[in-house]
Parts: C-alpha cells; structure tokens; sequence
C-alpha cells in the first residue's frame, strides 16, 4: 500500500523521517504542504477522525503566534481554516497508508507502521 508523508521539507522532524523511510528502504510520495499546495490534503478528514488537538501543534512558533481568542475558541472547524492559511499549524510530519495516519515522528513508530 502507497505511504504518503505529508509536511514542509525544511522541517527538521520531516527531515529526519524522510531519512528514516529512505534508510529502511521504503517507497513513499512526499507532499510539501508549501510547495504542492494544500487543496489535496485530507486535512478535514484528520481533523475529524484525531480532532485539532492532536493535529495542530500546540508547540509550534504559529501557534504562539496565534492570539488567545483564536486559541480558547478552536474546533474543528476554525482548525482547520487556520491550518489552511497557516500549514505550520499542522503537527509534522504526517505520514499516510491507506485509511491509517500517523502524527510526528518517532522511529519505532514507523517501524511498526510501515509493516
């Protein structure tokens, strides 16, 4: 099945799971959510099946960016229009095979992922 990893290619996180998949050998279609666009990302239905607190970053630059309105009145909904003026919102990198989504990067978790 056709892994997909989602993020922006600056990202040292991204960098560090691209570099993970390569050294293990695994295929996969990279999406730079700055250069491919974010028209094709399943950003709502990530938001509906984790919710936004597992799929932005509450740690990022952007998100102390926001102000505090923003912060105590986000759903799903403001979520995701933020998200998609702001793709750094978004928890990096996200990797995709079939209907399963994983979140960040950690190397035993791609190791069982990608079996």
């Amino acid at each position: 099945m056709m892994i997909t990893l989602y993020g922006i290619k600056n990202c040292d996180t991204v960098k560090k799971a691209r570099k993970w998949l390569e050294q293990n050998k695994v295929e996969y279609t990279f999406h730079d959510f700055r250069e491919d666009g974010m028209g094709s990302v399943p950003l709502a239905q990530w938001l509906e099946a984790f919710g936004w607190e597992q799929v932005l970053n509450r740690r990022s630059t952007s998100w102390r960016a926001l102000d505090e309105t923003q912060k105590k009145g986000m759903d799903n909904s403001s979520a995701q229009a933020l998200a998609l003026e702001t793709p750094t919102l978004i928890k990096r990198p996200v990797m995709t095979k079939g209907a399963e989504t994983l979140f960040g990067f950690k190397a035993d978790s791609y190791a069982s992922f990608v079996q």
